[in-house]
């Protein structure tokens, strides 16, 4: 299946890599990009991925939406319940873990969108940008969330409201991002990590994934009874015998390689 707006690229260890290839718009966002990265990515997970890195073509990550397409500035809310948040849901919900290669500026929408990977390495010539103010708009895409969490309430409202550029150290400095490396690592470096992810114990990440994203929404004992939970599942799994077995023979182990 071919795209109009982005690339799948598979590897043999099982990385999926999806990049947003409109770089005459530095990536911008547009319905068609979010259709075709949806249809990527959904292609992938049923194609038996076990991890996505998600890129931009060119000098740019995304450049967030794109404002020279034609919209009508009332239905601005509706354009993010049907595209924006249905994206930002998925990659949360997605059974397989995601890194993000942030290889250029990510801006507005574009800065939530690469805060989404689960690890994030950002190009040492890149930058973040929450845009939003200096158009009369407010952050989306997640990014509200995704900046509060990690920088707290002061910092979020400063980066928000002032609109300033972030440099990619800054953000690695802040938490926004995991690591930052030199430019032309950014990308290896991100496929490197979700080649290591998609070795790993696949009901273990999918759990640790959902379990760490909704440990910050809530209170000690929610989090606890959520453990057991998710222990009880990792426990029934070949993966945790796998380890187990590994680990009593002192070799390494040997995972299934499949998300359930």
């Amino acid at each position: 299946m071919t795209y109009d707006t982005v690339t799948l690229a598979m590897t043999d260890d099982r990385v999926a890599t999806v990049t947003l290839n409109r770089p005459d718009r530095m990536n911008a966002l547009s319905p068609q990009l979010f259709d075709d990265a949806t249809a990527a990515i959904e292609q992938a997970v049923a194609g038996g991925a076990g991890a996505v890195v998600l890129t931009g073509a060119g000098g740019a990550f995304c450049a967030g939406a794109d404002l020279t397409a034609a919209a009508d500035p009332s239905k601005v809310g509706d354009t993010l319940e049907r595209y924006y948040n249905p994206f930002t849901r998925l990659i949360f919900d997605l059974p397989v873990p995601v890194v993000t290669a942030i290889n250029g500026p990510a801006v507005g929408a574009g800065l939530g969108i690469a805060l989404l990977g689960d690890i994030s390495i950002a190009a040492r010539s890149s930058y973040l940008l929450l845009a939003f103010v200096g158009i009369g708009l407010v952050p989306d895409a997640g990014s509200s969330w995704l900046v509060a969490k990690a920088v707290g309430r002061a910092k979020a409202l400063e980066l928000a409201l002032l609109g300033d550029r972030v440099s990619a150290e800054a953000a690695a400095e802040m938490g926004l991002v995991t690591r930052v490396v030199d430019d032309a690592d950014c990308l290896p470096t991100a496929q490197a990590l979700a080649a290591r992810l998609a070795r790993g114990p696949s009901p273990a990440v999918r759990l640790i994934r959902r379990q760490m994203n909704a440990a910050l929404n809530l209170d000690l004992d929610a989090v606890l009874a959520m453990e057991a939970q998710h222990q009880g599942e990792a426990g029934r799994s070949a993966d945790f015998m796998e380890g187990v077995t590994a680990f009593l023979q002192k070799r390494p182990p040997a995972f299934g390689g499949q998300h359930g």
